[in-house]
């Protein structure tokens, strides 16, 4: 194992203790970790205790070790960067550059990949500045692990609430072990601005009669959540809502369905010249021959009731056979399968049955998948390999799979240039 030089730097929230996790992971997994404290945060947690579990000095003044040029020393010297938890207030810093304190120079001195881990109220995160700031920051390759939903401050609860030591510690070693990846200059905030997104989310619901339907146990919160990032990072958003059982996002062009053949028309019509079509619906692949008009009696003489049913359309099919130049196509597949070699297959196997350009391959059972919080998923691309694999809350999952498609727009994007360029004609 390489061991990495490792800054953690502390922000003045109430989750501060939960970085002394961070910290002590860090160090036993063999690395040599230095904290960089703001002063809020030595509001929180002691300095005593932060060097006893860094095995390190810890610095916060901006103007001490002049000599040794410590206020960019910390950052040069630097493999990896993280911040936990990021408030607010410190996550605007950073989206602007400022430096006013230690920590703000170490970043921008540094060169290391940084990954950060907010944790504020819910009102704090869902603002459009803070979700501006995080889009801003997510364009200059900066990793964001969370927020979870939870319990926060007082009777709160819902996103804000900063992840676990553990996940924080998993997303900032994969990411580090990508390698350095310089600032690109060229980086602008909102990497989907002017794009239009459109997404699926939510179960459809096939009726019966005018009271029972079939259905399925998605609740829509991986869809809403892959519309919200994809908002938050400048995109126009088209979310075609299947019987949600969460809050709608605000900010879309929201339109319901209910049936598979509704959601058929509206996907249709919404991805004519879209630029990402995410189909993360739980479409039922059946629907009753024959629909009651009337609530469907008992019948105490009878033993059971017979159902006829008849396939549904295959609306990712569908949209992936029919010629759809300039739009990235993900699919998502729900699979109950132990195996993860063999889920791999059935998820590269459907990839090219659908005509998707990536698919989005989760694992779901009594327990997982559907209605949680949290997420777990491999990505296959156009050529059947992994091309990423996430796991962390719904909404930190649905940025990795938008990191995708839009590494897969600019590698488009960049084809097409250079072959116009070296078109004779």
């Amino acid at each position: 194992m390489t061991r990495l030089n490792i800054v953690v730097g502390i922000t003045g929230g109430i989750a501060a203790y939960k970085a002394v996790g961070v910290v002590r992971a860090l160090v036993l997994a063999g690395h040599d970790v230095h904290v960089v404290p703001t002063e809020g945060a030595l509001r929180f947690v002691g300095r005593p205790t932060l060097e006893a579990i860094s095995r390190n000095p810890v610095h916060t003044e901006l103007y001490e070790g002049v000599a040794e040029v410590r206020h960019v020393a910390i950052g040069q010297a630097a493999d990896l960067i993280v911040i936990a938890p990021a408030t607010a207030n410190s996550i605007a810093k950073l989206a602007a550059g400022l430096a006013d304190d230690l920590l703000g120079n170490t970043v921008l001195a540094s060169l290391a990949p940084v990954v950060i881990a907010p944790a504020m109220h819910t009102e704090m995160w869902q603002h459009p500045a803070t979700q501006a700031n995080i889009a801003t920051l997510r364009s200059r390759g900066v990793t964001i692990v969370g927020p979870a939903v939870g319990q926060l401050t007082g009777a709160d609860s819902g996103p804000g609430r900063m992840e676990e030591p553990d996940e924080i510690v998993r997303a900032a070693l994969r990411r580090a072990a990508t390698g350095h990846e310089p600032i690109a200059a060229s980086a602008v905030p909102g990497d989907l601005a002017d794009r239009h997104v459109v997404v699926t989310a939510g179960g459809t619901r096939e009726p019966l009669d005018p009271v029972r339907f079939l259905g399925n146990r998605s609740s829509g919160k991986q869809g809403i959540a892959i519309a919200e990032a994809a908002r938050a990072r400048g995109a126009r958003v088209t979310l075609i809502a299947a019987n949600l059982e969460v809050a709608e996002p605000e900010g879309c062009d929201i339109r319901s369905v209910s049936t598979a053949l509704e959601l058929q028309q509206a996907v249709t019509d919404a991805a004519r010249g879209a630029d990402v079509v995410v189909m993360a619906a739980a479409v039922a692949d059946y629907r009753p021959a024959n629909v009651s008009e009337a609530k469907i009696k008992k019948d105490q003489s009878d033993d059971g009731l017979t159902l006829e049913l008849v396939r549904n359309p295959d609306i990712l099919a569908g949209l992936g056979h029919a010629p759809h130049d300039g739009t990235v196509l993900v699919g998502f597949a729900a699979e109950t399968e132990a195996d993860d070699e063999r889920l791999l297959a059935l998820g590269r196997a459907k990839r090219e049955a659908k005509g998707a350009d990536l698919l989005v391959v989760n694992r779901v059972g009594w327990n997982e998948g559907f209605a949680s919080d949290e997420n777990h998923v491999v990505v296959i691309g156009p050529d059947g390999s992994v091309v990423t694999r996430a796991h962390g809350t719904k909404l930190s999952v649905a940025h990795d799979i938008l990191d995708v498609v839009v590494s897969v727009t600019t590698t488009a994007a960049r084809a097409a240039t250079t072959t116009k360029e070296s078109d004779p004609a």
